[in-house]
């Protein structure tokens, strides 16, 4: 239930089951893809279910506990912990059991960072009332992170993410469906020093962890292609540009796979097992339609496989992770 391929984190915990599609990223669901099969194996989780049922499972909650080994677990890979049908406290007593799992470090990644924002609020308010300061500075282990596919959804999801206190707050651009401009929520560390006390910020928190107010920016990027039936080609160009936002900021930043398509010659036929290839221009966003004379600058991409596509970007791989300190 926990092995996961997921090449930046170590297991999941899919504590929810089920989804819905709200955005262009949505289209292709890994998700959805694996629900026959699950549901085949004759998994509980998945029997008797469609993938629009959103489902929660209590009876997964101390899962961690079993895992003696600090590992890095993303929190639902199969569904959005942040999902409307998910009520708050069953959100809650997630939150409660990764404060006392502090061993490991929690991702949870979200396309409604709206909501997860809401839940924030409320978990402050009705959860911890009369505990102050106790969110964000004993969750020093909890990452939150936002799906980003195109400017769109960065323009839409960031500022919400950055006013959601958090250890790191972090992208994922996958799939990258077009080029992405992140510098201006990309902003380089500097330690505070002594603004409200020995090593803390003026709002009371300790050097090392993220202010909402001091500085509210990302601390990590993750890019990745589009993998399995219908996968769209990405252009180089977007994960470089990525790239280089991070190094620019020393953000560190998690190259995960080209997905399906390689870059090829212009001129070479198609080859591969798949015997196909699609144009993919640097300035191109999926969905808005593919004309070579307003889209110059336009590169073969041939369907070879995520196997055989890899996951180098300019002779190497990136496998950069944040280093956070409690």
């Amino acid at each position: 239930m926990s092995k996961t391929s997921i090449e930046w984190t170590d297991a999941v915990w899919n504590l929810v089951t089920g989804c819905s599609k709200v955005s262009e990223g949505c289209r292709n669901c890994y998700a959805e893809r694996l629900w026959p099969r699950l549901r085949a194996m004759g998994n509980p989780a998945y029997k008797d279910r469609n993938f629009n049922d959103v489902a929660c499972h209590p009876e997964r909650l101390e899962q961690p506990l079993e895992w003696k080994k600090p590992r890095r677990i993303f929190v639902n890979s199969m569904s959005d912990l942040f999902h409307k049908d998910v009520p708050f406290e069953f959100i809650g007593n997630v939150f409660a059991k990764m404060h006392n799992y502090q061993q490991h470090t929690f991702m949870i990644l979200t396309k409604r960072p709206e909501r997860m924002k809401e839940f924030i609020e409320w978990y402050k308010t009705e959860w911890l009332a009369g505990f102050e300061g106790a969110w964000p500075r004993e969750y020093t282990h909890v990452w939150m992170g936002v799906s980003v596919e195109n400017q769109a959804a960065a323009d839409e999801r960031i500022p919400l993410l950055l006013r959601t206190p958090a250890a790191v707050r972090f992208i994922s651009a996958e799939p990258l469906l077009g080029p992405v401009d992140i510098s201006k929520w990309l902003i380089k560390y500097i330690p505070w020093q002594n603004a409200g006390g020995p090593n803390e910020c003026k709002h009371g928190y300790a050097s090392g962890i993220p202010c909402p107010d001091c500085n509210p920016s990302l601390g990590w990027v993750i890019v990745g292609g589009e993998s399995g039936p219908g996968a769209r080609p990405m252009h180089p160009d977007w994960v470089r540009s990525l790239r280089d936002q991070c190094q620019a900021a020393s953000v560190p930043f998690f190259f995960k796979q080209w997905g399906e398509w390689a870059v090829m010659p212009f001129d070479s036929p198609p080859r591969g097992k798949f015997g196909c290839w699609d144009k993919c221009s640097s300035r191109f966003n999926h969905g808005e339609g593919r004309n070579e004379s307003i889209y110059p600058g336009t590169i073969n991409m041939n369907r070879i496989g995520k196997k055989k596509a890899g996951r180098e970007l300019d002779g190497r791989t990136w496998d950069e992770i944040p280093e956070v300190k409690p």
